[in-house]
């Protein structure tokens, strides 16, 4: 088969809401420092000062990012995260100024999605000179995890803990407190098992019973037994033969067909032929050679392969107003997606989307801060069943929206929905925010 075609569409939306969250800290903001990577989220934090400095408990925001040195991570693996707290919901509880290299962070890093659980983290005792009553500088913490599930796997700025060494030794903990934080970095795991690459091309379309066909493959185990069967829709028939993969992992055979109900050929490694070791079904007919009785006329017909589009309701969405000091979820539908898979093989096909920041007046919404709830039906008589996307974060790195899976036989129409719901902090600027959404269809 030629290659899949690849359609993409380009949504806009403009939701018109209060915005962002402004970070409150024991006495004002710090810049994020240059290099931070991973998107920058705040959350609603309660911080205890220590017991000797006589201060209430302080609610207020912390600003932080989670970054990741593999963010295509494979199952066993082990992932650094550092955690960096760019602007603390705290500060110097005393009137006396606290020197440099005093402080000493430790913090948890919140994992959802296919893995769940914490990552511990701890930073270096080292700080720059606090004077009495500012705000803590900003700090990074480090920690690493094993990656145990394939799937896309987020991570969330959790509680911390900033320890000071300086005539008394004193914790000011942060709790988040509304667990867990918005998504700041999602990785996607995969199994570790090396993608099938096989590939298979018939000389021929069709022979007559008992003709021989050519079948060349690529990408197979170099030196390997490369079986070639028939197959007659599921099953497979009694023609076989065998060939060797040359260096290369290439090879050129012949099969003799001779069953009549034969649709397709196939070459795989090992006993029997599985997604993970085989190539094909490619299309084979055996001509129907019996003569035609006297006084009768044969009839024959063709079916064309056709291709794999998309096409949707619309391209702008309307999200749900939200209140400035209140902030929360902008929700709104995506507007319907339509697949039609009209090639008549054997591949299935995925819908991925991703986004990019919400931008508006002096201000934005990271994309990090968007989810869908997938949903996707499948259209009577379809030879595939669509099975929709998990629920989640979409981000700059993307989801998958929908897809099918590969089979003997594949096609049919699809609808494609999803809810959408923007988490919008509080105290965002006012104003119109806009983000685009990309659709690929592969």
């Amino acid at each position: 088969m030629g290659p899949t075609p690849r359609r993409t569409r380009r949504w806009r939306w403009a939701s018109l809401f209060g915005a962002t969250a402004l970070a409150v800290t024991a006495g004002g903001a710090l810049a994020c420092p240059a290099g931070a990577a991973g998107a920058n989220v705040d959350f609603a934090t309660h911080c205890i000062p220590p017991a000797v400095s006589g201060l209430p408990p302080i609610d207020g925001t912390t600003t932080a990012s989670v970054s990741v040195d593999n963010t295509k991570p494979k199952v066993g693996d082990t992932v650094t995260v550092t955690y960096t707290v760019v602007t603390p919901a705290a500060g110097n509880p005393t009137d006396l100024a606290l020197p440099a290299d005093i402080m000493t962070p430790t913090g948890k890093v919140a994992l959802g999605g296919a893995q769940t659980g914490s990552v511990t983290v701890a930073g270096p005792k080292k700080n720059t000179p606090v004077p009495g009553k500012a705000p803590f500088p900003s700090f990074s913490m480090t920690g690493t995890f094993t990656v145990t599930k394939a799937g896309q796997i987020t991570l969330s700025p959790g509680d911390y803990n900033i320890h000071t060494s300086y005539i008394l030794e004193l914790d000011t903990p942060c709790t988040v407190t509304s667990p867990p934080a918005p998504t700041s970095e999602t990785v996607t795991a995969t199994d570790g098992t090396p993608a099938n690459t096989g590939a298979i091309s018939l000389g021929s379309a069709s022979g007559d019973p008992g003709a021989a066909v050519t079948v060349s493959g690529t990408n197979f185990t170099p030196g390997a037994s490369v079986t070639l069967a028939g197959r007659s829709g599921t099953t497979q028939t009694a023609d076989t033969a065998t060939v060797t993969a040359n260096a290369q992992g290439s090879f050129s055979g012949s099969l003799v067909v001779n069953d009549k109900t034969t649709t397709g050929v196939v070459a795989y490694e090992g006993a029997s032929w599985t997604t993970d070791k085989g190539a094909g079904p490619a299309a084979y007919v055996v001509n129907d050679t019996t003569p035609v009785p006297p006084g009768s006329q044969k009839l024959t017909t063709t079916v064309k392969a056709g291709t794999l589009s998309m096409s949707q309701a619309g391209d702008a969405v309307a999200l749900s107003a939200v209140d400035f000091g209140k902030g929360g979820a902008s929700t709104g539908a995506l507007r319907t997606v339509t697949v039609k898979d009209y090639r008549g093989g054997p591949a299935g096909w995925s819908l991925t989307g991703k986004v990019t920041d919400f931008t508006g007046p002096g201000a934005k919404i990271d994309a990090g801060k968007l989810s869908w709830t997938p949903a996707c039906a499948t259209k009577a008589g379809s030879p595939s069943t669509c099975k929709a996307g998990s629920a989640g974060a979409v981000g700059l790195t993307g989801a998958t929206l929908a897809s099918t899976p590969d089979g003997t036989v594949t096609g049919g129409e699809f609808t494609v929905d999803a809810g959408l719901s923007l988490d919008v902090p509080a105290f965002t600027p006012p104003g119109a925010y806009s983000g685009v959404l990309t659709l690929t269809l592969t």
